[in-house]
């Protein structure tokens, strides 16, 4: 029977144990250039199996959000180098995460102060984060352009471009950001995505685009080191589909014969509820399709997980590696308290998004 403690190797990654750091925004790369400080928060937190980076900007179109990093200056990967160094010098193994928000930003964030771009031009009820006068503020997000399908096969090749970054700069391997409402949701749901070409419609129309970068970043850095998050039925950032089952199992069908390193599923709401009534979904059935198809890929799960929960779903065989993220926001030792069963830091929210060291580094260890 697996342990939550048990090493696991995941197409080209091996992992020390089965506790993954989910992504975490965090907003403290002024100028979205990785820095010291992360340098230091990363490196405390390597005793995680599987350290996945906070969403990191493919394109400076890509950017959402104020103080996130990006993955596409010279400048960018010489910071994330110093990221990768720390982490493998303690033991570590970690991904980055491929971003783009789509529709989720702000004119004050993009180049030329130009509108976010999406599947279709609608606005999301949802907000982001600005900093002004070096005080982070949420700002509603701004009304954005629908994309032509001639610009599509340039957001493919920024994803592969940023995939091919995220190996130079010392990454173990890469996670397709493919959820929480962001640009490759937006393509997949239909509350965001009315159009009527062929990235529009119908699933397989819908799903098109997430599995062209799929494909391509599989191509670029092989399957063994790509991974892939999805949320299936989560509102987050205003979205939503009419039937999330078969979208979502058409999805990794299609998924299934990249030989994938992992899939990470959200359950639920992320950040909220495991369960939704109205969204019902069953995450079993999910992973059996992709099972049937032939993935071979780790099997990820997210979301409310504690230790009692995480130690069950492994041991079941319901997932292979659990993701933790606010618990290991204030607990950089996350993985020793879990083994041995210790209480947990408290996270501080007041400084969850922007600052400095303190609610980011300066949290206690055990023995300290």
């Amino acid at each position: 029977m697996p342990s939550l403690f048990d090493p696991l190797q995941a197409g080209e990654l091996r992992l020390a144990n089965r506790v993954a750091m989910a992504p975490l925004t965090r907003n403290r790369a002024p100028g979205a250039l990785p820095n010291a400080l992360m340098v230091e928060y990363y490196r405390q937190r390597a005793g995680a199996g599987l350290l996945i980076s906070e969403g990191t900007a493919i394109s400076p179109q890509g950017q959402g959000y104020a103080d996130v990093p990006g993955l596409y200056s010279t400048e960018q990967l010489d910071g994330w180098k110093q990221v990768t160094d720390a982490v493998h010098a303690a033991g570590g193994c970690i991904v980055t995460q491929l971003w783009h928000v789509g529709r989720i930003s702000h004119t004050a964030l993009q180049p030329g102060h130009a509108p976010p771009v999406a599947p279709s031009a609608l606005r999301a009820h949802a907000k982001t984060v600005l900093v002004r006068d070096g005080v982070p503020t949420y700002a509603e997000t701004s009304e954005p352009r629908a994309l032509d399908a001639s610009e599509l096969p340039g957001i493919v090749q920024d994803y592969r471009h940023a995939a091919r970054n995220a190996l130079a700069c010392g990454f173990d391997g890469v996670e397709i950001h493919a959820a929480n409402g962001y640009l490759l949701d937006q393509f997949l749901k239909t509350g965001a995505n009315h159009r009527q070409d062929d990235y529009g419609g119908s699933i397989r129309n819908r799903a098109r685009l997430l599995l062209e970068v799929a494909r391509a970043v599989v191509e670029d850095i092989g399957g063994g080191r790509t991974g892939i998050r999805i949320a299936p039925v989560t509102p987050a950032n205003d979205i939503v589909d009419a039937d999330p089952q078969q979208l979502f199992d058409y999805l990794v069908h299609h998924l299934a014969p990249l030989n994938l390193a992992y899939v990470h599923v959200i359950e639920g709401a992320t950040g909220g509820p495991r369960e939704l009534p109205e969204r019902p979904f069953d995450y079993a059935a999910l992973k059996a399709v992709y099972r049937q198809a032939g993935g071979r890929g780790a099997w990820m799960v997210n979301n409310g997980y504690d230790r009692a929960l995480a130690e069950a779903a492994v041991a079941s065989g319901a997932a292979d590696i659990v993701s933790f993220g606010r618990a290991f926001l204030a607990n950089p030792d996350l993985v020793a308290r879990l083994r041995r069963g210790a209480p947990l830091n408290a996270p501080d929210r007041a400084t969850f998004y922007g600052g400095g060291a303190r609610g980011y580094t300066d949290y206690p260890a055990l023995g300290d």
